[in-house]
């Protein structure tokens, strides 16, 4: 916690008690809204809600992880559906309680996001929940009118929510529910082959299976063989397969040394008020302390320093300052985040991503775009490579639908923001030296597992692609909050799905080494300045994930496709049929 004098400048958990308090009023209002209407308030069905947005909480990792408890958090929401489907305004109905589920669900498991923007976590809450509904509302209207296919509707709809979700401007997948199991790698090897939707799939299944199970019992008063036998095995069968990956998989021999500098300085207040060169002097210090002449990399977090020209990065005086204190160790790779830019010369073509510069004196300005760049730095060498974040937070790195909403530009430069965002590139590229070829990973971009996968297929027959990577972050955005917790798990499913080890560099947050099994080791602590040194080993096979990327999710919405098409047909003969 940074303070200034002895005022405390970050929230912490405070944004969890006032989402709920607000979210609390919503729900009161309503409920004396039905009151003075003299319209009934099921709390049964409040409760159902509730319960379901707990019971998914729960199974998420940040505070207390069981994710077993994913395998019945649609449940109550599914015994909801059922109960609603036939009565009068059925569809709003489930509208409202499903979106009362997701709202909690998501305010419980991602309410830190409103500590780097409350406004702007809020809209990531309230739109999130909303876009959920859609999965459960399609379900709900394939199933009255293709009642055989009603369970892999349910199945396939929110999968293919959760890909769509993936690849568009607001992109958001931190509660994909294969992201549950983030916290127990061990039971979820198998993601080498399916990645994350392939727990996806599980918990629904789960979900339906074991609701089939409860009905048959509350009808019968006894259990289904079948039904429970059916239950146990697609709940361990999965967990043993992964377990037997687990300690059969062996690791290649060819290692490399790292060390990961944490440097621990606050983004809202600190990072700005502590002159540059004295965090330059941070970083030496710390790194100096682990360095060992065998040390291959020296890794630093996201946006260590700037704002660099792209075309000048030698001659920045903190990079200049790092080369000429690190001159003892010349062949040691540095690879670091950076604020950079590029100015465009006259007549040179442009990018959406284009600002202008103009200065008061009335002097020629220029053109430029900027970006959150990852840079490779080897002593003695003046060559310095590059890659730019290319999937980028909406709202603080992108404006979304910009195109759509033109007209906010204005607005948004009054608010000291830009709809420019930042530049990107259309390709992964490692950043390659004769001792290994990194996966640079920038922060948000190692939440998307195919995104990921792209640092490590083959560019070319020439190209190939990265056999270990780095992720350099910054998650003091979110104050010691559940949020950075997640995104080092998280760090776990990439590791898994491309068995590649990865040494994470925290500014603020966890900085560790993970191995090819998802294994965290030497994690740090929140708020803590330090570095780690350790061994992580190399890997040039390809996973049938990395080759295949997100089979699963394209079938999925493939599927959903034809039966959401059947489902608008069936329903308008229907309808022409009464008419």
């Amino acid at each position: 916690m940074v303070r200034l004098g002895r005022e405390e400048l970050l929230w912490g958990h405070r944004p969890l008690f006032f989402l709920l308090g607000a979210w609390g009023a919503v729900v009161l209002w309503w409920i004396l809204g039905r009151s003075a209407r003299k319209m009934p308030i099921s709390w049964r069905r409040l409760g159902l809600a509730n319960l379901g947005a707990l019971l998914l909480s729960l199974g998420f990792p940040g505070f207390l992880p069981f994710p077993f408890l994913l395998f019945v958090g649609f449940i109550p929401l599914l015994l909801l559906e059922k109960e609603l489907s036939s009565e009068p305004k059925a569809r709003w109905s489930l509208f409202g309680y499903s979106y009362a589920t997701f709202v909690l669900w998501n305010i419980i498991t991602t309410y830190w996001v409103a500590n780097s923007a409350l406004l702007a976590g809020m809209f990531a809450i309230f739109v999130n929940s909303l876009l959920m509904t859609l999965p459960i509302l399609a379900f709900q209207a394939t199933k009255k009118i293709l009642p055989k296919w009603a369970d892999w509707s349910f199945v396939v709809y929110w999968i293919s929510y959760e890909l769509l979700h993936y690849h568009w401007d607001l992109a958001w997948p931190w509660l994909t529910l294969g992201n549950g199991f983030a916290a127990v790698p061990s039971l979820v090897q198998w993601y080498e082959y399916t990645g994350v939707f392939g727990g996806t799939a599980w918990v629904l299944a789960m979900n339906l299976l074991l609701l089939k199970a409860w009905e048959y019992y509350r009808s019968n008063k006894t259990l289904s063989k079948p039904l429970m036998y059916r239950s146990l095995t697609l709940a361990f069968l999965p967990m043993a397969i992964s377990l037997a990956l687990f300690y059969t998989y062996e690791e290649a021999e060819d290692v490399i040394e790292v060390v990961v500098v944490q440097p621990n300085y606050e983004p809202h207040y600190e990072k700005f008020a502590v002159p540059e060169r004295e965090q330059v002097q941070q970083f030496v210090l710390l790194a100096k302390n682990k360095l060992t002449p065998e040390t291959d990399y020296l890794v630093f977090p996201e946006t260590s320093f700037g704002l660099v020209e792209t075309s000048v990065v030698n001659s920045y005086p903190s990079i200049e300052r790092i080369r000429a204190e690190l001159v003892d160790y010349p062949e040691l790779k540095i690879i670091t985040g950076l604020n950079a830019y590029y100015k465009f010369q006259p007549g040179e073509q442009s990018t959406g991503a284009v600002r202008e510069y103009r200065p008061n004196n009335g002097s020629q300005g220029f053109r430029y775009e900027t970006y959150n760049l990852a840079a490779q730095l080897t002593i003695g060498v003046e060559e310095v490579q590059m890659y730019k974040k290319s999937k980028l937070v909406p709202g603080a790195e992108i404006f979304p639908f910009k195109n759509l909403v033109p007209f906010m530009e204005p607005l948004v430069k009054q608010l000291g923001g830009t709809t420019a965002g930042l530049g990107t590139q259309k390709k992964r590229s490692p950043l390659v030296s004769e001792t290994a070829r990194i996966a640079p990973v920038i922060c948000y971009e190692s939440v998307f597992g195919d995104y990921f996968t792209g640092y490590v297929r083959p560019q070319s027959l020439t190209a190939p692609g990265s056999n270990a990577a780095f992720i350099m972050t910054n998650d003091g955005w979110w104050d010691n909050t559940p949020g950075h917790r997640q995104h080092l798990y998280y760090a776990s499913l990439r590791a898994i799905e491309t068995r590649r080890s990865i040494a994470r560099s925290a500014n603020t947050g966890v900085s560790a080494f993970v191995d090819q099994r998802g294994i965290i080791s030497q994690p740090t602590q929140y708020d803590e300045a330090i570095a780690i040194r350790g061994d992580i080993n190399l890997n040039d096979k390809l996973t049938f994930y990395v080759k295949w990327g997100d089979l699963i999710a394209r079938i999925s919405l493939f599927l959903a496709g034809l039966l959401m098409m059947n489902t608008v047909a069936k329903t308008w003969l229907k309808r022409v049929g009464k008419e």
